[in-house]
């Protein structure tokens, strides 16, 4: 037990600074040199149709992307590589709000957010457990999740929207305050190509209600999720 609280005390638990930028071997953001010549073949290798070529160049829809690294092993000439940059939030609703400034300005207001698993695989979810440890400490920016929708600013939704969910997601935003949030976590609730067109699935979140701000990912970092929620904090407030 001593030498327990002696690793503790000489370690500590140090909070992280958040920011958009994780491990060298992370697989973020897709970046397309000059190189390439629009074969289409990283195109033709992604799983769930988010790779597609425009202009003689790979354009990437990371609402739909599940960052699985096919498309740039099917590149030939390896112009196809993944950064460790996080695929920053996607803001849907008509604000003038940048992401990169959000994260950093102080904030004037809580958030309070309510989660719903609309049919998930569990990974956001584990990554949203993981905002609230001494890592993270989502609680210094003054943002709290609530266990009902009537106590809620935000509804967070994860997974993809399954037919037995998709009432209780519309029950659960029709409960909710005004003014409301909706933002997407994930590859599943941004962008519902992840499990295919089967008669269990509705889609994404945005085909159920209204979608303000989108977390692409599969799953992404809780760092990314926290400068998401930044930025919709400081998006509530000009609503107020």
């Amino acid at each position: 037990m001593l030498k327990m609280l002696e690793a503790i005390l000489h370690g500590k638990i140090a909070t992280e600074n958040i920011d958009t930028t994780g491990h060298k071997r992370l697989r973020g953001q897709l970046q397309c040199d000059g190189s390439c010549d629009g074969c289409g073949a990283c195109a033709a290798a992604c799983p769930v149709g988010a790779v597609s070529v425009a202009d003689g160049k790979a354009k990437i829809d990371y609402s739909k992307c599940v960052f699985c690294g096919r498309c740039v092993e099917a590149c030939a000439r390896k112009a196809l590589v993944h950064t460790n940059h996080d695929a920053l939030a996607q803001i849907l609703a008509d604000s003038a709000v940048q992401v990169s400034e959000a994260v950093t300005a102080k904030l004037g207001r809580s958030l309070h957010v309510r989660h719903l698993d609309a049919g998930s695989c569990n990974a956001c979810d584990f990554e949203l457990g993981a905002m609230s440890n001494p890592v993270y400490d989502l609680h210094r920016y003054g943002i709290a999740f609530v266990a009902s929708p009537r106590h809620a600013d935000m509804l967070m939704v994860t997974g993809v929207v399954t037919r037995n969910l998709e009432q209780a997601l519309r029950m659960t935003y029709a409960a909710m305050p005004e003014p409301k949030m909706v933002m997407a976590c994930g590859a599943c609730a941004c962008g519902g190509e992840t499990y295919g067109s089967t008669y269990a699935v509705v889609g994404s979140a945005a085909d159920v209600v209204p979608v303000d701000i989108a977390v692409p990912g599969c799953p992404p970092r809780p760092a990314a999720i926290i400068v998401a929620l930044c930025a919709a904090a400081d998006m509530l407030k000009e609503r107020m």
